[in-house]
């Protein structure tokens, strides 16, 4: 029982990341209805920044955070601006490689800032692991950590979509965008706003990401966790943002199982965990095309 409640606990803080990776994909494709192929590399861009700022520039932990989501937010917006606003009414196809543009561009862009410094550790809120036990079972703090910013985001992006005029513009052109522009609301406004909010989404769940695999070297590769979180977002639902965030904690959770129990079953084999969130992903989309929150789409022919 203790193993199971472990394993459980290391689900959900994988889960809560994958969630943040899988919020900023859902964010943008509600709005716009584009999949956003550098979302990975604004959560390295965020993990490497907060690290920069930390042990270059000597901040604080919550001020490197802040410059991080500055940054990203920056990117976001200006990507928006000067990029995707000139691609309205083009093929989706061509604003897709578009965005794996601006992907090769951010991780070229880390990696020879990062040989420019050498070594890097990860930015961290901790000065040394530390462990909480109860009855046997172990608690790590950043895994607490994770998922207490991960509730503090989701409860903070609740607000703002159901207590905000920007956020219920941003809900209104989701639903109808022809709609949306006859009460005058700015779309290309709720465009930037989204971009803006998966930047800040990206760069907590990168710093958080960076901090869970430890102060032994930063990590470039960091992007390509957002391959982890596609069956978060298609298990949820493109378009649905509270399925994001369900989809990216069943999927960790799938994955805490899988990676603790697999030595226990000889025939599952070594790496089922990588395996597992996939499996459960196309069973779900057997059953719900659309996955489990996403909006069925009924066109006339």
């Amino acid at each position: 029982m203790a193993d199971f409640i472990t394993y459980s606990f290391i689900g959900l803080a994988i889960g809560c990341i994958y969630a943040l990776i899988a919020l900023g994909f859902a964010i943008i494709y509600k709005a716009s209805e584009v999949i956003n192929f550098a979302q990975g590399e604004l959560l390295l861009v965020g993990a490497y920044v907060a690290s920069y700022a930390m042990y270059t520039w000597r901040l604080a932990f919550p001020l490197a955070l802040l410059v991080a989501i500055a940054v990203t937010v920056a990117i976001g917006l200006l990507f928006e601006r000067f990029a995707l606003r000139r691609m309205i009414g083009r093929p989706v196809f061509s604003i897709v490689m578009i965005t794996i543009g601006l992907d090769v561009l951010l991780r070229t862009g880390v990696t020879v800032r990062l040989g420019a410094t050498q070594f890097l550790n990860a930015a961290t809120p901790f000065g040394s692991v530390s462990q909480v036990r109860l009855g046997g079972v172990v608690f790590n703090d950043i895994d607490i950590t994770i998922i207490a910013a991960t509730l503090v985001c989701c409860a903070a992006l609740f607000l703002f979509f159901n207590r905000t005029r920007y956020g219920l513009a941003m809900r209104a052109t989701a639903l109808d965008q022809e709609a949306a522009l006859a009460v005058g609301i700015d779309v290309r406004t709720v465009y930037a706003m989204a971009w803006g909010l998966a930047g800040a989404v990206a760069a907590i769940g990168g710093v958080l990401l960076a901090a869970r695999q430890g102060s032994g070297g930063f990590d470039v590769g960091l992007g390509q966790s957002a391959l982890l979180a596609f069956p978060a977002i298609i298990l949820g639902g493109l378009d649905s943002i509270p399925g994001a965030v369900v989809g990216g904690v069943l999927i960790g959770l799938t994955y805490g199982y899988a990676s603790g129990y697999e030595l226990r079953v000889s025939w599952l084999g070594a790496g089922f965990e990588t395996v597992a969130p996939y499996l459960v992903m196309l069973v779900v989309l057997l059953v719900r095309p659309y996955g489990l929150f996403g909006s069925r789409k009924v066109e006339r022919v």
